[in-house]
């Protein structure tokens, strides 16, 4: 008999986020490890994010998903409230009584960086003793943007107050959690350090699972993406995924490296194009301020920033089409870069610039998927002598590639190993 686990994941598809990401990726195996799902979503009429009805096709048919309403956006902004988990939890609530009621479920798994939706877990579980998962995919307490005095994504006072309620329902959320999976081992060291009643055993590491699916059916989709003419004589090197202040150092390495490179020989670079695709998180926000860095190095006719995001299958064409990829780490060592493995699975060249302690260089470099540049310390100069024999390799496979990734080592890492892992994990909480 197959056990039952509601899975909360607000932006589901048709939704293009990257939060519901290893949920849709693990949903065609959650069958063969002996769990039905339901996915309990927010309806797309409420959620202010690109709409990709071809996410939809990737969902298997006997999937069930509950789609609750929210307060409208138009309605919550009069009263300067935009935020989705505030406006939708009521409803969140009333969308899945009937079926606690009927004891349809025995487990309850957050997949979600819509943090606040987390407390409902407490609820449930005290309600209806469903047992409940965590998982964070980014942190949801961080000191992050105060350590490092950069501006935060939506301006001061939105983290402000967003920090001031996770002061308070962060441990709240965790205090009766049965389990808590994370991205990166940073976050259970950061929160065992922050609340002294949380024990190793109550974590587990687990990244995303590689879209291995997607790239099969990508062809058959027949997608045009708009960001470059792959066959305009151009070298079209390709980062997509969001920037910000955190991966400054970075794009200025990369950057520093390319223009000095590009003064000893200009002529290798004539027709090289750098392209950041889908840069930032708001759609209201069209600043280009990885070109404002470019710019700074005199390589702003190199390159090319789309700060919207793109559909999804869109993104995956994007690398398809590409020439080379650009992996751009944070300097924060907790990033755990998911968007690594669909960048292994468009088999083109990879530079990858990250700390040193992320988990991503272990992958790069056990799979031999791409060239890797390590840092630990905040000046660019430093990985100067690091950077451009890449760059020069770079180069060279940009004319002729060869894939040499080792696919044998890259197996555990695939979405079918990844919900093997997760259902091993749903077993040692179910419900009595």
């Amino acid at each position: 008999m197959k056990r039952h686990v509601l899975i909360v994941s607000p932006h589901f598809p048709p939704i293009n986020a990257a939060d519901h990401q290893r949920i849709r990726m693990s949903l065609p195996y959650f069958d063969d490890f002996g769990w039905k799902v339901t996915v309990l979503c927010i309806a797309p009429e409420f959620v202010e994010g690109i709409l990709d009805n071809q996410l939809m096709s990737t969902i298997p048919p006997e999937t069930e998903i509950i789609q609750a309403s929210a307060i409208s956006q138009k309605l919550s902004r009069k009263f300067f409230l935009g935020n989705l988990a505030v406006r939708s939890i009521p409803f969140l609530v009333s969308a899945t009584s009937k079926y606690f009621e009927k004891n349809k479920f025995d487990l309850v798994y957050f997949s979600t960086t819509m943090f606040l939706t987390m407390v409902l877990g407490r609820y449930w579980l005290n309600k209806y003793k469903v047992p409940y998962i965590l998982d964070f995919q980014d942190p949801w307490l961080s000191d992050y943007y105060d350590r490092t005095q950069s501006a935060p994504p939506g301006g001061r006072l939105k983290y402000k107050i967003a920090q001031t309620l996770a002061q308070t329902l962060e441990p709240f959320a965790l205090k009766k959690a049965s389990h808590i999976i994370s991205v990166s081992p940073e976050y259970p060291k950061m929160l065992m350090q922050r609340y002294a009643w949380l024990k190793e055993e109550q974590f587990t590491v687990l990244p995303f699972g590689a879209p291995e699916k997607d790239f099969e059916i990508l062809p058959s989709l027949k997608v045009q993406q708009k960001i470059f003419d792959p066959n305009d004589g151009c070298k079209h090197w390709v980062y997509v995924g969001r920037g910000g202040n955190d991966m400054t150092f970075s794009l200025k390495s990369l950057f520093l490296g390319i223009q000095k490179l590009r003064r000893d020989c200009p002529e290798d670079w004539q027709k090289v194009k750098l392209h950041f695709v889908g840069t930032k998180y708001s759609v209201f926000d069209n600043n280009k301020e990885i070109e404002a860095i470019a710019k700074l190095y005199d390589l702003d006719d190199l390159v090319i920033e789309h700060p919207q995001r793109i559909p999804y299958f869109e993104a995956l064409q994007v690398l398809s089409d590409s020439h080379a990829i650009l992996i751009i780490g944070s300097d924060d060592r907790s990033y755990s870069a998911s968007k690594v493995y669909p960048y292994i699975l468009a088999r083109k060249p990879i530079l990858a610039i990250l700390h040193q302690e992320s988990l991503v260089v272990n992958v790069l470099r056990n799979c031999q998927a791409g060239e890797v540049v390590t840092f630990s310390q905040a000046d660019p100069n430093e990985i100067m002598n690091l950077m451009i024999p890449k760059l020069r390799s770079l180069l060279a496979q940009s004319e002729s590639y060869s894939n040499s990734t080792k696919w044998n080592v890259f197996q555990p890492y695939t979405a079918k190993e990844m919900t093997r892992r997760q259902c091993a994990i749903f077993d040692r909480y179910i419900s009595a």
